[in-house]
């Protein structure tokens, strides 16, 4: 199975949300990771009511962390332009001018177990991402070891078999038909309370 079953599901789930192009990952946190390492942010804004990776982000990356009171619906902003759209499942309702994580984790409507993809309308951040997952190799077809690699790259790609698992799913009329949850701050506990965040 070649890896250009990955670009056909970056294209399905891009064409659905209505971006431009999408980058497949590995999880939505790395996805998340990338778009930090990329844009070379120093602080992000954390909601108190999410996943515990999101706010480790800022320990793994030494950059800074604000915790914001917020009652988000669908999705909300780490950044101005990185939003954290891990349980968002809705036509069209990419916003431009942003990097859209999104996360295809088991509770996940797209629920594959495992896998995210990040959503850009920019062409020159879509080839870069590209390459930051996969050990900074090209998205061509020639060898990596014939590509005078110019990137830093993560090992964060998705593979070829969750890839098509998800084609499988996105055609599967049951699917097509399930209405998504509509995930809020309110399914999350608090989590800045927890010993982890509080060590000095």
């Amino acid at each position: 199975m070649s890896f250009g079953i990955v670009g056909t599901f970056e294209d399905r789930v891009a064409e659905f949300f209505g971006a431009p192009y999408g980058v497949a990952v590995d999880c939505c946190t790395h996805g998340l990771e990338l778009c930090l390492r990329y844009k070379k942010v120093d602080r992000i804004s954390v909601p108190t009511n999410t996943y515990l990776s999101i706010p480790m982000l800022a320990d793994k990356l030494n950059i800074g962390r604000m915790w914001k009171q917020e009652k988000w619906e669908k999705y909300y902003r780490i950044t101005h332009n990185i939003i954290d759209a891990a349980v968002l499942w809705e036509k069209d309702s990419y916003i431009e001018n942003t990097l859209m994580v999104l996360s295809f984790q088991f509770k996940k409507h797209l629920n594959l177990g495992r896998g995210g993809m990040i959503l850009t309308d920019n062409v020159e951040t879509w080839l870069d991402l590209k390459k930051m997952t996969y050990d900074g190799r090209s998205p061509e077809d020639t060898p990596w070891a014939e590509q005078d690699i110019d990137t830093v790259g993560y090992h964060y790609y998705m593979t070829p078999e969750t890839a098509y698992n998800g084609l499988r799913k996105l055609n599967d009329p049951e699917f097509c038909s399930r209405e998504p949850k509509q995930w809020s701050w309110e399914d999350y506990p608090d989590v800045m309370n927890l010993k982890v965040f509080n060590n000095g």
